[in-house]
């Protein structure tokens, strides 16, 4: 258990660094530049918004409600000084909305930024708008029970100290996560530092599955998954009217030249297993819904009966979440959420006055906090079945995607609005969980690859001139999906294209524009970035930071799926690698590597320090000169693998 901790927080930081790894050369014509909202943009505006409830205020009322006090010079900084948040930035959201924001989306925003500590009930407080999630402390008998702690140190500590400057200078009893994602347990150590924790056997309470869940979903797929988050969290456009402007579920911050805060995960020492089971933390009795392959893998609600007071996490925020995330994970279960709700209402309902949850604002009062949750269940529960009813008529996921709508009385709820997942990739993802890739026509059994299909179609449109000249028309006219299409043909066939390129870029900023979803728009405008300013290349290896503390039979996955075929086949091998005490056999053959535990080493072994086998994986200097007979074999095995080249193309061909 000791590397744990550590494991997990590099994978976190590596998530944060990766986010940045992007860059770009300057623009070179006016045409490059950013457009204004288009007429079509504006009507678009109208014709999808005019109907949403805009008299109910309620939302803006829920959000002030109890605030204490905000964050004092409305920055945070790492100890040496350099600023990881800007609240000042959120300043934005007092002025008028700009054209290039969707109004539904500009309101989800000004209700994220109201930034500081806030009073929930007499024993219950948040820290709310400084990170993407919401730090919560519940006063004990004689310190604090703090429930998700940020996603940096810098972060939660400066959400504790604002907390101690208001409620009192008292130690913290005990740390709870409600799940498996970065955001709720990557502020660990700025809540109580890891020594003071072991010290005091402070509980660290999280669902079952947690350590494993929160340390597997980004290495395997970290590169790809880290490049595509870049472009759903627009970690390369900054922030404003033209940029980011919400996180959906939490406010945005330009992350352009502000410094990666640290990340440091302190490791359970109990996992909660099954709803109904019960525990005491300094006089606060606890109640927890497990909740597992919903919103995240490992996930719990938490009912406090004292209080009165039932945490959701994130199971019910006020928006539509994801059932598939844009940066790419396993599918979720829209069904057992739905399910889960419908058990959260059963146990908690009639016993519960405030609700809370891991992101957005509180809600109050018995028959409200039911009306709500019921709402919000009940439009996951359309979500699923009404997709597999489309599907099981014989409707694809983008036909589904295209004619599925939430009824009046659901799609009429501030709550139930697409600003983070949408019901369009939504309910393609339940298409997924069932049916998976395969939409059962043969003609979409075997396709031709992006770039090959690319330049048949723009040959059979009449060539690149003919095909630009009708995405240029589709863009004057407003159609910008229908240019897209044609457009990304024309660049997918003719990556130097420049002038495919910008109109294409046009075609994704409107769109961008008109988004609701945070995550959409983030992607069309990052989109439209790198095609008018390019994408930077290089190596960049987003897991490497996480290599020194994972464990062995985790390094070793993590080699497989880096292992070059023709490379093993040239060069089999077999042997035991032991680190630190640590065997596993290893075999090379037919092109894969397999590995497995054992428990006493054989005499063709390959024995290594932890520091020693990292350096290698990761091209450092050892400390001291291995064996030669050691250095040699190490080499022969990392020569079979290649780490990822870096940046890749996403809206252009790979390079």
């Amino acid at each position: 258990m000791a590397h744990r901790p550590r494991f997990a927080a590099a994978i976190a930081a590596v998530s944060l660094l990766a986010l940045g790894a992007g860059g770009h050369v300057a623009a070179q014509d006016a045409d490059s530049a950013q457009k204004p909202a288009s007429a079509a943009t504006l009507r678009y505006f109208e014709e999808t918004t005019a109907s949403l409830p805009w008299n109910d205020k309620e939302d803006f009322d829920l959000a002030t409600r109890g605030f204490v006090a905000g964050i004092p010079g409305s920055e945070i900084t790492k100890p040496d000084g350099k600023r990881i948040r800007d609240l000042k930035e959120l300043d934005i959201f007092k002025g008028k909305r700009p054209d290039t924001v969707n109004p539904s989306l500009w309101r989800n925003a000004q209700l994220l930024s109201q930034s500081g500590l806030f009073k929930v009930t007499d024993r219950v407080y948040q820290v709310r708008g400084i990170e993407l999630a919401n730090l919560t402390v519940v006063l004990g008998k004689t310190g604090y029970i703090v429930i998700d702690t940020l996603t940096t140190v810098e972060s939660a500590k400066a959400a504790m100290d604002l907390v101690r400057a208001k409620l009192g200078d008292k130690p913290v009893m005990g740390v709870i996560y409600t799940h498996s994602h970065i955001d709720h347990f990557g502020g660990a150590a700025g809540v109580i530092s890891p020594e003071e924790a072991a010290a005091r056997k402070v509980p660290i309470v999280a669902p079952g599955g947690f350590l494993k869940e929160a340390i597997s979903e980004n290495v395997i797929a970290g590169p790809a998954m880290s490049r595509r988050a870049i472009y759903a969290f627009g970690h390369l456009i900054g922030t404003g009217p033209k940029a980011d402007i919400s996180d959906g579920i939490g406010p945005a911050f330009n992350r352009l030249g502000n410094a990666t805060g640290a990340v440091h995960m302190l490791p359970p020492t109990h996992e909660v297993t099954k709803t109904g089971e019960t525990m005491t933390i300094d006089g606060v009795d606890l109640e927890f819904q497990y909740m597992p392959d919903t919103e995240a893998p490992a996930e719990m609600a938490i009912f406090m009966p004292q209080l009165r007071v039932l945490d959701m996490a994130e199971n019910a925020n006020s928006s539509l979440h994801n059932i598939l995330t844009l940066r790419g994970a396993q599918v979720r279960d829209a069904k057992a959420w739905a399910d889960d709700l419908t058990k959260s209402i059963a146990l908690y309902g009639d016993r519960t006055d405030t609700l809370i949850t891991s992101h957005f604002w509180p809600h109050w009062g018995n028959a409200k906090i039911l009306d709500y949750l019921g709402a919000h269940r009940d439009m996951y529960k359309y979500l699923h079945d009404q997709s597999v009813r489309m599907m099981n008529e014989g409707m694809t996921g983008e036909e589904i995607a295209e004619n599925l709508k939430l009824p009046k009385p659901l799609a009429d709820r501030w709550f139930n609005q697409g600003y983070y997942g949408t019901l369009s990739h939504d309910a393609k993802a339940v298409y997924q969980r069932y049916l998976g890739w395969y939409d059962g026509n043969p003609a979409n059994l075997n396709p031709l690859p992006p770039e090959a299909v690319a330049t048949k179609y723009v040959e059979a449109m009449g060539g690149p001139e003919a095909v630009l000249a009708l995405g240029q028309k589709a863009v004057a006219a407003g159609d910008y999906r229908w240019a897209s299409e044609l457009l990304s043909r024309l660049v997918f066939a003719q990556p130097d294209n420049h002038a495919a390129k910008l109109a294409l870029a046009d075609s994704l900023e409107q769109q961008g524009y008109q988004a609701t979803s945070s995550m959409w728009r983030n992607a069309f405008l990052t989109g439209a970035k790198e095609l008018r300013e390019g994408v930077k290349t290089g190596g960049f290896d987003s897991v490497a930071g996480a290599i020194p503390a994972m464990p062995l039979s985790d390094i070793l996955d993590l080699l497989a799926v880096r292992l070059v075929p023709e490379r093993a086949l040239a060069a089999p091998m077999a042997f035991d690698l032991v680190l630190d005490g640590v065997a596993e056999h290893v075999e090379i053959r037919n092109g894969v590597l397999i590995h497995q535990p054992i428990g006493k080493a054989s005499a063709q072994k390959l024995e290594l320090t932890r520091a020693q086998l990292i350096a290698a994986i990761t091209k450092k200097p050892q400390e001291s000169a291995l064996p030669a007979d050691t250095a040699q074999r190490l080499s022969a095995f990392l020569a079979l693998v290649e780490a990822p080249k870096g940046t890749f193309g996403l809206v252009t061909p790979k390079p």
